[in-house]
């Protein structure tokens, strides 16, 4: 050959042209464009789940009984763990069609008016795990009506009353 210089041009030019390339796949494969609706998609699913779970857990079996969540209100003592919160809430909301559990962790409270000083008390039912303030929570309530003497109501007997049951959940 005479002159190689066209060659070495060629091989040059295909060298640039597969960097280019390799750089542009790279560049689209590594940037997520979100918009604001898609950024609390996951949040909604799981405060909705959460809501559903308390639903089915304040529904009658009949109209003679009263509901689960109404029952272990009702029968455990103010600021007492129930474990039987947590059997049925955990897997409300942990029930997947694949194997292997979701690892949702929650922690729920019901919060209730205090008849004398008209001062508003929360009261602990149940947690998986303790919330320590760097994950991101959501919340799912529920307004349950309960016949239970709660703490400050000593002048008052057992009445109906209606107390505000919160789950605060989140995702490991």
């Amino acid at each position: 050959m005479t002159n190689s210089d066209g060659q070495l041009y060629t091989i040059e030019g295909f060298a640039a042209a597969l960097i280019m390339i390799i750089t542009a796949y790279l560049v689209v494969n590594a940037t997520s464009v979100y918009t604001a609706g898609d950024t609390h998609i996951s949040d909604m699913q799981l405060e909705a789940l959460g809501t559903d779970a308390l639903k089915v857990m304040d529904t009658n079996e009949s109209r003679l009984s009263m509901s689960p969540l109404r029952t272990i209100i009702e029968t455990t003592p103010v600021g007492t763990n129930n474990a039987s919160f947590g059997a049925m809430f955990g897997n409300l909301i942990s029930n997947r069609i694949t194997s292997g559990r979701d690892h949702i962790q929650y922690s729920a409270s019901y919060s209730y008016r205090n008849i004398n000083n008209n001062s508003v008390n929360s009261a602990f039912i149940n947690a998986s795990r303790n919330l320590s303030g760097g994950e991101h929570a959501v919340r799912a309530t529920k307004w349950v009506v309960v016949k239970k003497q709660l703490p400050g109501d000593s002048t008052v007997p057992a009445q109906n009353r209606t107390v505000l049951v919160e789950v605060l959940m989140w995702r490991d």
